[in-house]
């Protein structure tokens, strides 16, 4: 018996695990969405492809499943590609099914032709063309088992003649799991032990790797008496029920993550790949461990290199390591979190009046969000309040993008995750640049059902680019942004929408919005002067924002110097 080759493209994915197809319909794409509804596979409709991206990495990431996108050819296919480049980045297994025009006009300059390959090799774990209808089951197989064992975005991209072409003899490829166990060698757990040993002030820096090791990473820090920094990527899987956690370093971290990572004399990286290069100490035994050996050193020179997950390699290091007594370094780094802990809280009391502190709004959705709850960020501020000060606990989870650093991530994101955990409440923290440029996947929250929980963050700027060229000592240029009532207009979509403007009318319409059984959006007016404080400031970044003001104070803005100082260190309206 023959099958239609979109049957047979439908079916893999379908046996591969994937149960939703994120896109917008074409007619390239016709033979494959009649399959699809025609399949156990649900079709999620749409308004733009870079969206449908965003959505499917979403739930691929959290979930750790296989998910697919599919668009037409041409700019329906082209439109994918910042969703792609984030999923491929954040090492989430996706197939994108990208329909071509017909093979006979291939390389002709045909209307929508678009060279696929090219477009998407160098953001991809795989990218081929079917080209035959007898391949296509192989083709598409291969690119589900690249997507899981390598962990990214696997492209197939199928020309309309060959998906609406029959077949007759079906080879029975299949798509394979497998659950490798790796770690290093026994004389390499050795050495590991031995460099331990000789420490006196160890540290350890835990990275996204040790997602599943959370026990032993914990037991690691009572065997050692070691604190516990970790990277952003990190934060769900360290930063709960862990009495040795520091938290993050970095600009977006924390003092005591900071001194963790300054003050050792030995540090173990486990699972962590932190680019900036100027957080890693310089007179300390570096240790790293890492899946990937292409990892080692490249972000600062080790001491030891060594290939493994960390899950079994702690298991099998832990018992080489003698319980230490000596806690100082361990008090002292804790001392150090106290402070900075007591210091955030300030952070996050309320403004008066019309100062809303971004801060302040994020605790209040952290104080009242579900225990479960699934939380995005758009890249820029948002990124920084939910590393900060959203707390998770084993089970909540958050998301942000933190490899690609795109801006417009989180409501999309928002979607995929509420689309695959439908009993959850999923939180998108959007800033109002970033809601703004996809705004039109609102109404995907409205058509499909889908009751996500959107808080802008309305600073009327593109505030982190802002901050980012006062620390650099000039004027902020082309940053403003002239925004409608983002409340209003989600209630125009569909939304149960509101704004709120004054501090003391924040706490309940974040309950109300919470609380909506739909998708629902709260437009909060925060302060756009707010500073994002890395956890060592540098001279050079004092001296550019005293620059700053100076040049803000001669050019006739003295009412920005004002609000940056009141809103920061007066903490007065």
């Amino acid at each position: 018996m023959s099958k239609r080759v979109a049957e047979i493209v439908v079916e893999t994915l379908q046996a591969a695990g994937v149960r939703h197809c994120y896109g917008i319909v074409g007619d390239t794409l016709n033979y494959v969405t009649d399959a699809i509804h025609h399949s156990e596979i649900e079709w999620v409709h749409m308004r733009h492809e870079e969206v449908a991206a965003f959505a499917a990495g979403a739930e691929s990431l959290i979930s750790g499943q296989l998910t697919a996108c599919a668009g037409s050819c041409g700019p329906g296919g082209l439109h994918f590609i910042n969703g792609v480049f984030e999923t491929n980045r954040n090492r989430a297994p996706m197939v994108l099914i990208a329909s071509q025009v017909v093979t006979a006009e291939l390389g002709m300059e045909f209307p929508q032709e678009v060279d696929f390959k090219a477009v998407y090799g160098s953001c991809s774990v795989f990218c081929e063309q079917v080209q035959s209808a007898e391949q296509a089951r192989r083709v598409v197989t291969l690119a589900c088992q690249a997507a899981i064992s390598r962990r990214g975005v696997a492209v197939v991209i199928l020309p309309a003649d060959i998906s609406e072409a029959e077949v007759k003899h079906d080879v029975p490829f299949s798509v394979h799991y497998t659950q490798p166990v790796l770690r290093p060698s026994d004389d390499e757990l050795q050495r590991i032990a031995a460099l331990i040993g000789e420490g006196k002030r160890i540290g350890i820096y835990a990275g996204a790797g040790c997602e599943h090791a959370h026990d032993a990473l914990v037991a690691l820090g009572a065997r050692l008496k070691a604190p516990i920094a970790h990277t952003s990527r990190a934060k769900d899987f360290v930063e709960y029920d862990n009495p040795y956690n520091m938290g993050m370093t970095g600009i977006f971290g924390i003092e005591s993550g900071y001194h963790t990572l300054m003050a050792c004399d030995t540090l173990l990286l486990l699972g962590a790949d932190f680019a900036w290069g100027q957080y890693y100490p310089d007179k300390a035994t570096l240790i790293q461990v890492d899946r990937d050996g292409s990892h080692l050193g490249r972000r600062h020179p080790v001491n030891l290199g060594v290939v493994g997950d960390i899950g079994p390699t702690l298991e099998a290091l832990l018992p080489l390591l003698p319980e230490r007594e000596d806690r100082s370094f361990l008090d002292e780094c804790l001392e150090h979190r106290e402070k900075a802990l007591a210091t955030r809280a300030k952070e996050e009391q309320p403004g008066e009046g019309e100062l809303i502190h971004p801060q302040h709004l994020t605790a209040l959705i952290d104080r009242h969000a579900a225990d479960d709850a699934l939380f995005t960020a758009d890249g820029g501020s948002p990124m920084v309040w939910i590393l900060r000060h959203i707390r998770v606990n084993g089970r909540r989870r958050t998301l942000t993008s933190l490899l690609h650093g795109t801006m417009a991530n989180a409501m999309p994101q928002a979607l995929g995750l509420q689309k695959a955990y439908p009993g959850r409440q999923v939180i998108s923290l959007s800033g109002d640049g970033g809601l703004a440029m996809l705004l039109g996947d609102l109404l995907t929250a409205v058509q499909e059902n889908l009751p996500i929980k959107v808080v802008v963050y309305n600073n009327s700027s593109l505030n982190f680019v802002e901050l980012e060229q006062k620390v650099e000592g000039l004027l902020d240029n082309y940053t403003d942004l002239k925004n409608p009532d983002f409340g209003r207009l989600a209630e125009v979509i569909g939304f149960y929408g509101r704004t709120v403007t004054r501090s003391e009318d924040l706490e309940q319409a974040v309950q109300d919005i919470l609380a909506h059984p739909g998708p629902a959006l709260l437009d909060v007016h925060t302060s756009p002067t707010e500073l994002v404080m890395p956890p060592q400031v540098e001279a050079k970044q004092v001296a550019g924002t005293a620059l700053y003001a100076a040049k803000a104070l001669l050019s006739g803005r003295v009412g920005d110097v004002r609000d940056l100082l009141a809103n920061n260190f007066l903490n007065k309206p």
